[in-house]
């Protein structure tokens, strides 16, 4: 396993919404046929951005339009380019979602359990991030969150449904 690390680069990626340890599709990531992936901590976006849940699937989007909105809340893994390959079929990109590199805060989930804040413990890192460029432009009078899960108040539950998927015409 190690070797092969050196064959294909690791690539630094912010997830915040599905994928995250608890959600949905989390299980992608743990799948080790699918590569190697490692936790590395909680990140934060450094610009505010618009996370949406929109469809009738109640995906959460990621919506490219910087300073508007919360700075997001999600997690930080290295992948290795199989992994990567397989979030990429996940989420669609280039069709669906895109995936721009940005920079993120990461923080030890142990510091900031212990009371301290991302500005006091966290660090800047560079992180593949999915998301939204295209949209309608209603999506913005959506309710806009600052993290997402499944189980939030917001009592929107997901519905990953192969045969169903969500498609660009339920958001532009």
């Amino acid at each position: 396993m190690y070797e092969n690390l050196f064959k294909s680069p690791l690539h630094r990626v912010f997830v915040y919404g599905t994928l995250k340890r608890g959600e949905p599709n989390h299980g992608l990531i743990k799948d080790a046929t699918n590569g190697y992936a490692k936790f590395l901590g909680l990140g934060r976006t450094t610009v505010s951005y618009p996370l949406v849940i929109a469809t009738r699937y109640n995906i959460p989007f990621l919506l490219k339009k910087p300073d508007v909105g919360n700075l997001v809340l999600g997690e930080i893994y290295d992948m290795d380019s199989k992994m990567l390959k397989k979030l990429d079929e996940l989420e669609e990109h280039p069709t669906f979602y895109e995936r721009f590199e940005e920079e993120i805060l990461l923080a030890p989930e142990t510091a900031l359990k212990s009371g301290k804040t991302f500005e006091e413990v966290g660090e800047l890192t560079k992180a593949w991030i999915y998301f939204l460029p295209i949209y309608r432009s209603s999506l913005l009078d959506s309710p806009m969150y600052a993290s997402y899960s499944n189980n939030g108040s917001h009592g929107l539950k997901y519905c990953g449904n192969d045969n169903d998927a969500s498609s660009l015409y339920d958001v532009l």
